[in-house]
């Protein structure tokens, strides 16, 4: 197939996506930057289309007849795996796709934080990573399923969609199932998963009541469960899975959450300061405390940031703290860290050396 000559320059330069659109040539994310292929003339609709269509399945092709939008993998040995997103855009068909690695990185390589490695070692309970499209969730939860793959006898499922990394057995038993191809419906694959023995099960993205609320029956019957979630932050994602919810059920909720939550992480992924280290993750960790689990039953969401602040014994950590950081080992710019926090105002003064006391004093 012609587009794979672009899946090869990606490679060759190290692009993490890709963009083909009519009116354009082949464009490039690179080290986070969009670029355009040089000398290359705009594609036309009809070029797109021939390019695109040969990635797709009669299926894959139904459905974005139907829906306007497909995902689906493509893999190309010796040169690795691409997640695909055909859409359609002005009447023409667009595309969207990432190059997936094929080796999973380890928590070094990636420069996440020690702490998110307690993630692996939680017998029972919800794991929920947030963040936007991009910032790097699905990576991350690669890495904390294949070091419990290389440390546990357990049964680890996932439900995928569609899959990114390909696991290999190693203490564990793994089972990927990927949607449209092993599976059509999200919610039947999530009710037969606690049917099929897991230990350890990843659900994708909680997308709806009914999701989410089978993803925490899981967790309160004994199984770990991980899942992703589109929130800002650790403290704002208690309010967005609330609002999957009629009031009438927050209660309820709020308990499951209180008893069964063991940590919520949010991901940011930031330029870095040098080509060597061109993209560094911030990651903002809130693990469940008493405090913490407390705040949760009483309703005081409002609460829950200073008590991450205040926590970090137990691993919990703050965006600015963690920006902070960042900033002073190198690895990020100060314009980089102030665009990225949620209160630029009191980054820069923590990074002056002046922070605010619980009274609301400057010390």
């Amino acid at each position: 197939m012609q587009i794979n000559k672009l899946f090869e320059i990606m490679v060759k330069h190290n692009a993490s996506d890709l963009h083909i659109k009519e009116g354009q040539p082949p464009v490039f994310r690179v080290a986070g930057q969009l670029s355009r292929m040089q000398n290359t003339p705009a594609f036309s609709a009809e070029q797109t289309t021939e390019l695109l269509s040969p990635l797709m399945s009669e299926d894959q092709q139904q459905t974005l007849e139907a829906a306007g939008n497909v995902d689906f993998a493509h893999f190309i040995p010796d040169l690795g795996r691409f997640r695909c997103n055909l859409f359609l855009q002005r009447g023409a068909l667009s595309a969207a796709i990432r190059k997936v690695n094929l080796k999973i990185p380890d928590y070094d390589e990636l420069r996440l934080p020690a702490h998110v490695a307690k993630c692996a070692q939680f017998e029972q309970g919800l794991v929920l990573i947030g963040g936007i499209t991009g910032s790097g969730k699905s990576t991350s939860l690669a890495a904390i399923l294949n070091d419990i793959n290389h440390h546990r006898r357990c049964h680890i499922l996932t439900i995928e969609d569609p899959i990114e990394y390909l696991f290999t057995d190693d203490l564990a038993i793994i089972n990927q199932r990927e949607m449209n191809i092993d599976v059509m419906d999200f919610r039947d694959a999530l009710r037969a998963a606690v049917r099929q023995d897991p230990d350890v099960m990843l659900v994708g993205e909680m997308r709806d009541a009914e999701t989410f609320e089978t993803a925490l029956t899981a967790a309160e019957t004994g199984h770990l469960v991980f899942g992703t979630v589109h929130s800002s932050g650790c403290a704002q994602t208690i309010g967005r899975i609330l609002d999957l919810f009629p009031e009438e059920k927050h209660d309820q909720i709020r308990s499951g959450l209180a008893f069964n939550l063991r940590c919520i992480m949010n991901q940011k992924l930031l330029k870095g300061r040098s080509k060597e280290i061109p993209r560094v993750p911030a990651v903002e960790t809130m693990f469940m405390t008493p405090i913490i689990r407390k705040l949760i039953l009483d309703g005081e969401d409002n609460k829950v940031a200073d008590a991450i602040k205040m926590d970090t014994e137990n691993g919990c950590q703050c965006f600015n703290e963690v920006l902070e950081g960042l900033y002073k080992r190198q690895l990020i710019s100060m314009d980089t860290a102030l665009k990225a926090a949620p209160n630029a105002e009191e980054l820069r003064m923590a990074m002056s050396g002046i922070s605010i006391s619980d009274s609301g004093g400057i010390v």
